[in-house]
């Protein structure tokens, strides 16, 4: 079975971006780091892969607000690529910054590309929060959650601009078309409706502030020790991700 490949997107600021490779690497997946200027100037192209990933960090130090400036870089500069990208079935995942940049482009949580129907604001404490935390995985159509449904899991969080915010129209759209595949359990930053993460409607386009690329190995839980039976829980989001891809190149 070949390899689905995987072009971790990259840029200054970005410094999730190996632990985001190594993970989907440990899923299947055969990953190449692709700078954003690679893309613009020809030397790696989108139509190469079959998922792209938008790693956590601080792209471009988050000057004006997070994720903007690699959104609109990618909406001056790729936008054709990202459309033909999504068009052909490929799947995108977003982890924090990255879930930023995905909601800025527009293409979450409605794949309306230039189009920004939700945000991601300062936590309401109005400080940087680094702590593990607990999570609700919901019935949607998101491939990278398909299968984790009901069940709950802790990741770690780690960002100072994570409370999802949006209009009562668009929140009521996601929850009518189930797009909140992952929901705090304790909320940390005061994201309506408790939301972690959305998909698109299709389901193949996925954001989540937390970051499952931190929890694929079991060791890297501060209490793994004292855990029995402990699994690395964000290791299914990946494997899924790549299956889901492979299927397709079959």
């Amino acid at each position: 079975m070949k390899k689905p490949q995987v072009c971790i997107l990259r840029t200054d600021g970005t410094n999730c971006d190996e632990e985001s490779s190594r993970a989907f690497t440990k899923a299947g997946g055969e990953c190449t780091s692709a700078h954003v200027n690679e893309l613009r100037n020809g030397s790696h192209e989108l139509s190469g892969y079959q998922i792209l990933v938008i790693p956590g960090g601080f792209s471009y130090g988050d000057d004006i607000v997070s994720g903007k400036i690699l959104a609109v870089e990618l909406l001056s500069f790729l936008r054709d690529q990202l459309s033909e990208f999504v068009d052909r079935g490929n799947l995108i995942i977003g982890i924090c910054n990255g879930f930023q940049v995905l909601v800025r482009t527009g293409l979450l949580p409605f794949r309306e590309l230039g189009t920004m129907s939700a945000t991601l604001t300062d936590n309401d404490s109005g400080s940087f929060h680094c702590r593990w935390i607990e999570l609700a995985l919901r019935a949607s159509p998101c491939v990278f959650t398909s299968g984790m449904e009901g069940k709950e899991v802790m990741f770690q969080m780690a960002h100072g601009e994570g409370k999802f915010f949006a209009g009562d129209d668009v929140l009521s759209k996601l929850e009518e078309k189930r797009l909140v595949p992952i929901r705090y359990v304790d909320n940390p930053n005061g994201s309506l409706n408790n939301i972690a993460g959305v998909c698109d409607p299709t389901g193949r386009i996925f954001g989540l502030m937390p970051h499952p690329e931190r929890f694929v190995e079991v060791y890297q839980h501060p209490n793994w020790r004292r855990i029995s039976n402990l699994k690395p829980q964000g290791l299914p989001i990946f494997q899924n991700g790549v299956n889901f891809a492979a299927q397709n190149l079959m």
